[in-house]
């Protein structure tokens, strides 16, 4: 059972995303608690590897307020991603392509853990997004007709 903290539906504006991984989230108490009190933002969150690991970057978990300063956490530090080799190693070779990064999408509790959906993103131009956003008023007018016609 997974209930979904944030969405980034920026990043799915933004790039042609094709393959998605779910990864584990490396995180301090306080920063669980501010999770559980939805004091985050992904909207400019992003992964990267370096030395055979994943970190998140941008990422904002704003520190617990009643935390003392010795368990407080920064806002925006690097958080490492948990991941299999393999997937790892697939990530490293598909950002690794001119023009692909990998954006956060969604964050999401899944058995009582934080988990981090990130994507393999190409960057889209400006007229890919207009041509998305035709598509999808078109669709929405074909959806009024149906419901329409279905209504008499």
């Amino acid at each position: 059972m997974s209930s979904e903290i944030a969405n980034n539906r920026k990043a799915r504006r933004d790039y042609h995303i094709g393959d998605t991984y779910e990864a584990g989230l490396e995180l301090r108490g306080t920063e669980v608690k501010s999770i559980r009190a939805g004091k985050m933002n992904i909207a400019d969150a992003f992964a990267r590897v370096e030395n055979g690991q994943v970190f998140l970057y941008g990422c904002d978990i704003q520190p617990w307020q009643t935390a003392g300063v010795w368990f407080q956490h920064e806002s925006k530090r690097p958080r490492r991603l948990l991941l299999n080799k393999k997937e790892i190693l697939k990530l490293e070779h598909e950002s690794a392509v001119k023009g692909s990064t990998l954006p956060c999408l969604r964050m999401y509790w899944k058995d009582r853990r934080v988990k981090v959906e990130i994507g393999v993103g190409k960057g889209k131009s400006h007229s890919d997004q207009r041509h998305d956003l035709k598509k999808k008023v078109e669709l929405r007018e074909a959806q009024r007709e149906v419901s329409r016609f279905n209504r008499q």
